[in-house]
């Protein structure tokens, strides 16, 4: 599990900065993502923690994931700050329905990661809330962006799990 979160909130975090290399500071946008980009780095600096104390192996996939999010964020924001909002949204999509799985599997076998857990999923709809009220269904073509999002963050969970 801590495997898989901090493969996920390491690429959250690049989302944000390739979203925001392509914004730039002026826009409108941009201290909304920073905010959303701060709580991510607090998040993987959690399980960055968490993998070095528990003797957790991190996914081989680190490199594939950082240039992936990153390119992601800065295709979204380049399509439009709609299609940067619509790529948080699905993205969040599958990251509340992941970690509600995880505290499910959990039940109270870990109440550390479990408090994590619940405390970082409350964020997460945050972020997928505060999307939403930003314009994230105005993108183009929103229902097939953001069903190819969500497939490939349910993808990068399943082989994060394995490699």
């Amino acid at each position: 599990m801590i495997r898989v979160d901090q493969a996920g909130e390491f690429g959250a975090t690049r989302i944000y900065a390739g979203q925001l290399a392509v914004l730039g500071p002026r826009h409108p946008k941009t201290k909304l993502i920073e905010h959303m980009a701060a709580q991510e780095a607090e998040h993987r600096a959690t399980f960055d923690r968490l993998i070095a104390e528990r003797g957790v192996r991190p996914t081989l996939l680190t490199p594939f994931w950082d240039r992936a999010g990153f390119a992601l964020g800065a295709v979204t924001a380049l399509i439009s700050p709609e299609a940067a909002m619509a790529c948080t949204a699905a993205v969040e999509t599958e990251i509340d329905r992941h970690y509600e799985e995880q505290r499910r599997d959990l039940g109270e076998r870990d109440p550390e990661l479990s408090e994590v857990i619940e405390r970082f999923q409350a964020e997460e709809l945050e972020h997928k809330e505060t999307a939403l009220a930003h314009g994230a269904e105005q993108a183009v073509a929103y229902p097939v962006m953001s069903a190819l999002i969500r497939l490939g963050c349910r993808a990068a969970i399943g082989l994060s799990k394995r490699v």
